[in-house]
């Protein structure tokens, strides 16, 4: 696929899914379009709010049967900022994505917001379907404590405190997994995601001018190839005035490796046509999970 800006709209250039109401993934669809919203965060939740919700309206417009928005997409992203912006789930942003998902009868990965419960804080993920119905809540497994010498430190553990279970769901199309940002990085998730039946893995992410350019396509392309996966990563848009400046370039790459849809920097949406027919066919053609060493190495997860 191709992709074009018109309007400030991202498209893949494809053939478009012509997708039913709600068949068992089993049984038979094997296409459908997906939409990850790279939105402009600003400091005011409401606007924030407000404006992901109509990209997501826009987006089911387009045919999106599946929207993603970005990591904190409530907020700005930073340690300094978690505890003013969190809420409780149920709470304002997620009663606000559970009515967008509602209103346009698709499913609704929420990015993330900063969650509070017990006096702990949380980088959390909620996925709503198209009845509104809360369906997963991830929050965040591996927190995002880094220093570069000379470019950038970040430590998320000042404030945050990890999840601890896997965050997967059904749809009619296929199961889905879901990580965060740093989650991508540890190659065990995504294949427990695997083994678990998931053909496309979701990870709102918020990379920087130091590790995006180095590493957020690759470790995309990574994790596909090496699982046959569909992964899709959701960034907020670049804001060079930030106290932290995301990288952008919200991106889709198929199982083959190959990138399909990708953002530059600004607030947009990107579309993608998700092909389970060729997930199939890339499987049958190199057919690594048949021909793993399973009496010699196994990855497997120690909580349900």
């Amino acid at each position: 696929m191709r992709s074009i800006t018109f309007g400030g709209i991202l498209f893949s250039r494809g053939r478009a899914a012509s997708l039913g109401s709600g068949r068992a993934h089993a049984a038979g669809e094997r296409n459908f379009r997906l939409a990850l919203i790279q939105l402009h965060v600003s400091a005011v939740k409401t606007d924030n709010l407000n404006r992901a919700c109509g990209f997501i309206r826009t987006a089911a417009q387009q045919g999106a049967k599946l929207v993603v928005l970005p990591e904190c997409f409530n907020s700005p992203y930073g340690t300094k900022y978690f505890r003013e912006y969190a809420e409780k789930i149920p709470g304002e942003s997620t009663q606000k994505l559970s009515e967008a998902a509602k209103e346009c009868g698709i499913f609704v990965i929420g990015g993330s917001i900063p969650e509070e419960e017990d006096g702990k804080l949380y980088n959390t993920c909620t996925v709503f379907g198209p009845d509104g119905a809360m369906l997963a809540k991830h929050r965040k497994l591996h927190l995002f404590d880094i220093d570069v010498p000379g470019k950038i430190r970040f430590q998320e553990s000042e404030t945050l405190c990890p999840g601890n279970k896997f965050s997967l769901f059904d749809t009619p199309y296929c199961k889905i997994g879901l990580g965060i940002c740093y989650d991508i990085r540890f190659a065990e998730l995504a294949q427990i995601y695997t083994q678990k039946g998931c053909q496309l893995l979701i990870y709102p992410g918020a990379f920087n001018l130091t590790t995006g350019p180095a590493h957020w396509e690759l470790l995309q392309r990574g994790r596909a190839v090496d699982n046959q996966v569909y992964v899709a990563t959701a960034s907020p848009a670049r804001d060079e005035k930030a106290s932290y400046v995301a990288w952008g370039h919200s991106t889709v790459v198929n199982p083959w490796g190959e990138v399909i849809a990708k953002a530059d920097t600004e607030e947009t949406v990107v579309y993608a046509d998700i092909d389970l027919k060729k997930l199939a066919e890339i499987r049958q053609q190199i057919p690594i999970h048949s021909q793993k060493r399973s009496d010699l190495y196994t990855v497997e997860a120690k909580t349900a």
